[in-house]
């Protein structure tokens, strides 16, 4: 039974990032970026869609896939359901704003070497050293993640 259920949300998760590609996927960033209902015209003014149809076409598209749901009053999409495949999978949303889950490491061990460096490192030793180059490198490692997570969003 846990094997069936396995498969089947990895179908699912495989029929969202088949159907989630494109123009469907900078559609649903900026409904998850944005956090409010967005109408057809808001959705072609912000990705410099040619026409109001193709943001609809990406719109109805999501609304099928039950991530966005149209309001009847005013006619405006909005952000029903989130899910974590690709890239999202290695962001974090805190509010209306989305990091990188590497951004948090990056700035946790970068804090604590500043930490170590400025407070607690007495003197030039060899224990001291190794600190110094392994946190080093462990702080630019996790910024050069981030980065390239960040690098990797659809706008």
């Amino acid at each position: 039974m846990l094997g069936w259920c396995l498969f089947m949300q990895l179908e699912d998760e495989a029929k969202f990032e088949y159907s989630l590609r494109g123009k469907a996927w900078k559609v649903y960033w900026l409904l998850l970026k944005g956090g409010h209902p967005v109408s057809v015209r808001d959705v072609q003014k912000a990705l410099g869609f040619s026409s109001p149809s193709v943001a609809y076409h990406h719109l109805e598209q999501l609304r099928q896939l039950g991530l966005v749901q149209r309001q009847n009053v005013g006619g405006s999409y909005s952000l029903v359901s989130e899910v974590k495949i690709g890239v999202l999978k290695h962001f974090v949303k805190l509010g209306r704003l989305l990091f990188p889950r590497y951004f948090f490491y990056a700035v946790f061990s970068t804090v604590f070497y500043i930490a170590y460096l400025t407070t607690l490192m007495q003197s030039f030793t060899r224990e001291s050293l190794f600190i110094i180059f392994f946190g080093a490198i462990v702080s630019t490692i996790f910024w050069y993640e981030a980065l390239r997570f960040w690098r990797l969003k659809p706008f």
